[in-house]
């Protein structure tokens, strides 16, 4: 798979990704927006992958959100553009969140606006000591977008997730971690390192029922007590039945460590 503005690569259940515009701190413009919704498309239809690890290029940005200066080239026609720029990103969002391999990010530095938005709609976060995080749409007069209205209320709660997008205040990492934004913080050096052991270890996992995980926890906030348990019976059944589900229970009782192939 090639593209303009990602790399992307597939090794050992391991889908790569990789925000390639570092002299543009990894922004999100309609080429990029177009490209990702490609690759989440292809990526969640492929049954090689087991984990997708997204990251940003350099040492400076994640993803510094959308391209705001090709927002002013034609003010005329601005809402053409995000009308189109969003519908590709948020499909791209949708295909990560509803498919069903494990979503690590990798956060290399600045995650704002959109890319704050990227970081939400992942179903892990490990970030550098130095990353930061930031709303910053209304700091130029905008409102968010790319699921993070979705995702952060549901993350860190309602109150929070105003703040950040009321006030744009900046959140370091150690914030972020307290916050519940990122799961795991390591000092800069060892991201890299150590988001690659984590994805391989996610791809080694039960990957049918890290699916099954990330449906019941997508709808968890919205339905009721009994829904949900429902929802958790039906989950639990169909996963005993899997291959996976047969091994987990053998090396269990065989005190074992289990040998999971993602089937």
């Amino acid at each position: 798979m090639n593209y303009q503005n990602f790399a992307v690569s597939v090794e050992d259940g391991v889908a790569r990704v990789t925000l390639n515009r570092p002299q543009a701190y990894n922004a999100i413009d309609l080429q990029s927006a177009r490209e990702l919704c490609d690759i989440a498309n292809r990526l969640t239809g492929d049954p090689r992958v087991r984990a997708i690890l997204i990251t940003g290029a350099g040492d400076k940005a994640f993803c510094a959100g959308g391209d705001v200066g090709s927002f002013a080239r034609d003010p005329e026609s601005v809402g053409l553009l995000l009308r189109e720029l969003t519908g590709y990103y948020h499909l791209a969002i949708s295909r990560l969140a509803w498919g069903s391999a494990p979503v690590l990010a990798a956060v290399n530095g600045v995650a704002a606006g959109a890319g704050l938005s990227l970081v939400a709609a992942c179903d892990l976060v490990i970030a550098a000591d130095t990353a930061t995080f930031t709303s910053a749409y209304t700091r130029i007069g905008l409102t968010p977008d790319g699921s993070s209205t979705y995702f952060l209320p549901r993350i860190i709660g309602i109150r929070r997730a105003t703040e950040l997008y009321m006030s744009s205040r900046v959140l370091s990492a150690a914030e972020a971690l307290d916050w519940g934004l990122v799961n795991r913080m390591v000092p800069a050096a060892e991201l890299a390192g150590a988001a690659a052991g984590w994805a391989r270890e996610l791809a080694t996992g039960p990957t049918r029922a890290f699916a099954g995980v990330k449906r019941l926890v997508a709808v968890a906030t919205t339905e009721t007590l009994e829904s949900q348990m429902e929802r958790e019976t039906r989950e639990i059944v169909d996963a005993a039945q899997t291959a996976d589900g047969r091994e987990g229970v053998r090396s269990f009782v065989e005190k074992r460590k289990p040998g999971f192939t993602g089937h």
